[in-house]
């Protein structure tokens, strides 16, 4: 088997190496009474998209820090009971992509959110407003802001649990079968939507990106995605000599220590030649999940397209 990490024996026992801050319960307990404090004003619009097999509509609701954020919303056809729903979360820099891509999911009678991150590729808004460096990346983005609740991801992480809560109120929608997927960024919004809404049943990330930031800086794999991390230190922190400090700051939006909160059954996929993502920081989050789990393992495969896994992701969901 090939290996540029750490053996599969190795990975399956990793538990992370970032820090994690020692108030982070009560950092997240705050986010979420600020997040549950916050009137989301949802707003529904027919979209232009028409399909035989749902009803199309452009979603707004108000997160925190009072950003609007956009998700697309298909609800089936002539239902007259309520039914499942997905969450959908895309990579880093894109946006939820085309109507057709959910079709399969609304033709089963699934309900699909599918949400832009805030600041990314798509239609959701991004208030800014943090001290310090915003030059290159949404990991950074508040690093250098004197209070942690200004951390970009805290609240893009916030953004899916209130989306996931929206769903879950819907009329026509069992809020008792909701599931989250995605991969990459998308991986990592799935795993912090179903830690911050444990109701979420079923849960499906691939090869999940923003875990265990200090193993990656140490594989010298600050790159690609990760790039702003070598980026930060060698413009602010040239000597590390804030290494600890800057590292236990991103610990709390590390989704690693979010991942033991999860009470949904997991399906994760992820390729051990993946240098965006290495597997190791990808299995200190699986491995810390405490639910029912099972993990895909594609030896000779990176972070790219993975044969079947959409297949069995889908089939994963028939049974929520």
């Amino acid at each position: 088997m090939p290996v540029f990490d750490m053996s599969l024996d190795e990975l399956k026992k990793y538990r992370g190496i970032n820090p994690k801050p020692s108030d982070f319960d009560e950092y997240w307990q705050r986010a979420l009474n600020e997040m549950h404090g916050t009137d989301p004003n949802v707003e529904l619009i027919p979209a232009d998209f028409e399909t035989p097999v749902a009803e199309c509509f452009n979603l707004y609701f108000t997160g925190v820090k009072g950003a609007r954020i956009y998700a697309k919303l298909l609800k089936p056809k002539n239902i007259n009971d309520q039914k499942p729903a997905i969450l959908n979360f895309h990579g880093y820099s894109g946006n939820s992509g085309d109507w057709q891509n959910y079709l399969g999911y609304a033709a089963s009678g699934f309900v699909v959110a599918a949400m832009d991150c805030r600041g990314q590729g798509g239609l959701s808004e991004d208030k800014g407003g943090v001290s310090g460096n915003t030059l290159q990346g949404h990991i950074i983005r508040g690093l250098d802001d004197p209070n942690p609740d200004n951390l970009l991801y805290r609240d893009i992480f916030l953004d899916t649990a209130m989306l996931a809560k929206i769903i879950m109120d819907m009329p026509f929608v069992d809020k008792k079968r909701v599931g989250a997927m995605g991969g990459s960024q998308g991986g990592a919004l799935t795993i912090a939507c179903a830690a911050l809404v444990p109701e979420i049943k079923r849960l499906a990330p691939c090869y999940p990106f923003l875990s265990d930031y200090k193993r990656v800086w140490e594989m010298d794999l600050a790159k690609d995605a990760y790039v702003e991390l070598s980026q930060y230190f060698r413009r602010f922190d040239p000597m590390h000599l804030r290494e600890e400090e800057i590292f236990t700051k991103l610990g709390y939006i590390d989704i690693q220590h979010l991942a033991e909160r999860i009470n949904g059954e997991v399906l994760m996929a992820t390729g051990l030649m993946d240098t965006i993502c290495p597997p190791s920081t990808q299995f200190a989050a699986y491995n810390k999940i405490q639910s029912k789990k099972n993990i895909l393992i594609y030896p000779d495969f990176g972070h790219e397209y993975l044969p079947g896994f959409e297949d069995l992701k889908y089939q994963f969901m028939l049974g929520l």
